[in-house]
Formats: C-alpha cells, sequence, structure tokens
C-alpha cells in the first residue's frame, strides 16, 4: 500500500499519483509492500538528513529501504519546497519535478542507484521513461 504523510507543511499533494506509481512497481518486475511518502519542508528533511546520514545539505529526497527480496517497501521523504525550486531552478513544471521525484524513490527501491555518473544517466533515463508514461 502506499500511503502519504505530511510533516510540517500546510499544503497536501495529489494522491491520484498512486496507480502510476504502482505501475512503475509492477513494471519494474517488484511487487508493492507499504510504502510512505513524507511530504515536508527543507529544514525537516534537512533534519532527518543530519540524523540519519550524517550529511549536512539540503536535498529533495530521501529514500530509506525496507525492500524484501522482489517486495518494495520503504519510507521516502520529499522536500516540497526543494522540488519547487529545483522546478524554477530548471525551467520545469512544479508538478513534473514533483512526479520525478516520486518515481526516483521507487526506483531507488527497485536497486536503482544514482551516485556515479553511468548510474545517474540510468537512473534519468527510467525516470524520463516513466514520466513519459504518466496520464
Amino acid at each position: 500500500m502506499i500511503q502519504f504523510f505530511y510533516e510540517n507543511l500546510q499544503e497536501s499533494v495529489s494522491t491520484d499519483y498512486t496507480k502510476w506509481l504502482e505501475d512503475i512497481i509492477l513494471s519494474e518486475g517488484k511487487k508493492l509492500g507499504d510504502i510512505n511518502y513524507i511530504f515536508c519542508d527543507d529544514e525537516y528533511l534537512l533534519k532527518v538528513n543530519q540524523d540519519y546520514l550524517q550529511h549536512d545539505y539540503y536535498t529533495d529526497i530521501i529514500t530509506f529501504d525496507y525492500v524484501k527480496g522482489k517486495t518494495i517497501s520503504g519510507e521516502i521523504f520529499v522536500s516540497l519546497q526543494r522540488i519547487s525550486d529545483n522546478a524554477s531552478t530548471l525551467s520545469k513544471e512544479y508538478e513534473e519535478e514533483l512526479r520525478r521525484v516520486l518515481a526516483h524513490g521507487i526506483l531507488h527501491l527497485s536497486g536503482y542507484k544514482d551516485k556515479t555518473e553511468e548510474e545517474e544517466k540510468l537512473m534519468r533515463s527510467k525516470e524520463d521513461f516513466y514520466l513519459a508514461k504518466y496520464s
């Protein structure tokens, strides 16, 4: 089950992404377990980054992987503030950037990494592929 939660926010996100996210999981040959998206602001995600990963910088997403075998489970923290800033910087629509980040978290849980240039290139191509399938 995919669930959406909010921390330090007044705004909310449409949950009509659920079917699309489930389709990504199935397309990757995985099964849906329990996935929690926690939408927050920059300061909340910075604190998570500092406390759990010992990183002292802002980011748009942090994914905690609880995958067992082919069953995808995890917690995906998403800064809506950072997504808005990134969309503006990249001259993208907010909704498109939001979908990219939502898919990015699922792809991490599916086993994709983005630490090297080659991994990042594959991750971007997967994101683009699934963004094109959004309807």
